[in-house]
């Protein structure tokens, strides 16, 4: 394919063609072996960019693959042969309007970006995935991602007020606005939220925000056994709803341990971080539940702290779990979860399974609301150790389906997991779902290989 003709219809040096700088944009954070060499790589600055390219590509038939900031970690952003990779990255901007508690941002800002530029008007975006610090909001959007605090304060989508979006022909649509009611036509806005680039391209959004979260009192209890500690995972959600209730186990703390030298109990079996930012003397009501919880399900030790400094300084130790197992090898990162009651079975069933398969598998959670991060080291050199892996990562998907569960709580399927959704949602919303994405991308040119 030719692309002088998409070149003429952008500025100098946005049309990318040297295979040194295509090679770094080929696969996301899920390092996806299948992924093939794009046509070329463009990098747009406004929506009517994205639109002259997506208008060329439905023209010339040429499959498109979006991408933010390439932290995705189920291969949604992986490269196809002859495709463009279409990245949003370069487009930055965005308005806070304090009157109405939105900002409007464009998608390659940084999840902690957009919290920086609302925190100088006194507000709070709350969706914080644990790579808040180089994830962009626009594949938080295309992946619905959540994070540490969403057992509290909910995930992308509910703080999603509004988006442009460019159709698979170019078209401009906006769908939304900054109200908080609005019920006028069919929910349109959550349609795209989560479709990871396959019914269109995001290039637009507008976020409702809260005033800045309250002080919070933070506990940290470990435990001798994983079902001591998912028992009183049970009794917090049982009494309360924390605004953080995280999980690691005994690979994961000693990973931690190993990088950050805090001093964790290197032999407990499991460790919980739970956080509660209720008012006033209300939170230092939740967190005495919280640690009387832990203590009656047989925590080994249990802290709890309103130094903000401290507690600030667990929730670091739980976002850099999985860059610390990381240092063990090669990860195939899970993302499965089920409702509370089935966590237990969930967490000792991976277990199990990392016994069975003779490979390493460690588990860290957003528990408050039962999503589960396996985390599976492998060589990827040792054939066979690799075939035991992957052997692994598809079973813990059966397991969390087996259990009721989801294939993924908030990485989204991409091309890593598409073969087990149909055995989650079933025959009939797969076909509802091929029959949405041929209706507004009839040629399949966006982001084609995944989810379906």
């Amino acid at each position: 394919m030719d692309i002088a003709s998409l070149t003429r219809l952008l500025p100098d040096g946005m049309v990318v063609t040297d295979p040194d700088i295509l090679s770094g944009y080929r696969q996301d954070r899920a390092l996806d072996p299948l992924a093939g060499t794009p046509l070329a790589l463009v990098r747009p600055l406004t929506t009517e960019q994205v639109a002259a390219v997506v208008g060329w590509a439905h023209e010339h038939r040429v499959p498109i693959v979006p991408r933010g900031a390439g932290t995705g970690l189920s291969g949604g952003a992986t490269a196809q042969d002859g495709a463009l990779m279409l990245s949003t990255e370069r487009m930055r901007e965005i308005a806070v309007d304090p009157v109405t508690r939105t900002a409007t941002t464009q998608p390659g800002l940084l999840n902690s970006e957009v919290k920086a530029a609302v925190a100088e008007h006194g507000l709070w975006y709350p969706p914080d995935p644990s790579s808040f610090e180089i994830c962009s909001i626009g594949g938080n959007a295309a992946t619905n991602a959540g994070g540490l605090c969403c057992v509290k304060y909910g995930v992308t989508t509910d703080y999603i007020l509004a988006m442009e979006v460019v159709l698979a022909d170019g078209t401009v649509v906006r769908l939304g606005g900054p109200r908080l009611k609005d019920s006028a036509g069919l929910s349109l806005t959550k349609l795209f939220v989560g479709s990871e680039g396959t019914l269109g391209i995001i290039t637009e959004l507008t976020l409702r925000l809260l005033p800045e979260q309250p002080p919070q009192s933070t506990v940290v209890a470990t435990f001798p056994t994983l079902t001591a500690a998912t028992a009183a995972i049970e009794a917090v959600t049982g009494q309360l709803r924390p605004a953080m209730l995280e999980f690691m186990d005994s690979v994961a703390i000693n990973a931690v341990e190993d990088a950050m030298r805090m001093g964790l109990d290197r032999e407990a079996a499991g460790m919980l971080v739970a956080r509660s930012d209720a008012p006033g003397e209300f939170r230092v009501r939740e967190a005495e539940l919280m640690a009387a919880a832990c203590e009656s399900a047989g925590a080994t030790e249990v802290f709890r702290t309103e130094d903000p400094e401290e507690g600030e300084m667990f929730c670091a130790a739980r976002r850099f779990a999985i860059p610390a197992v990381e240092r063990k090898g090669p990860l195939l990162l899970e993302d499965v979860g089920v409702a509370l009651p089935r966590l237990g079975d969930l967490i000792t069933g991976i277990a199990e399974i990392a016994d069975r398969r003779e490979v390493l598998i460690s588990v860290i959670a957003h528990a408050g609301d039962g999503n589960t991060h396996p985390l599976i080291v492998h060589d990827p050199s040792n054939a066979d150790e690799t075939a035991r892996a992957h052997q692994a990562f598809g079973e813990i998907m059966d397991l969390a389906i087996a259990l009721g569960g989801t294939i993924t709580g908030e990485h989204g399927v991409g091309r890593l997991k598409k073969a087990w959704l149909p055995d989650q949602v079933g025959p009939e919303v797969m076909e509802l779902t091929r029959r949405v994405k041929d209706a507004l991308d009839p040629h399949g040119i966006l982001n084609p290989g995944a989810v379906l």
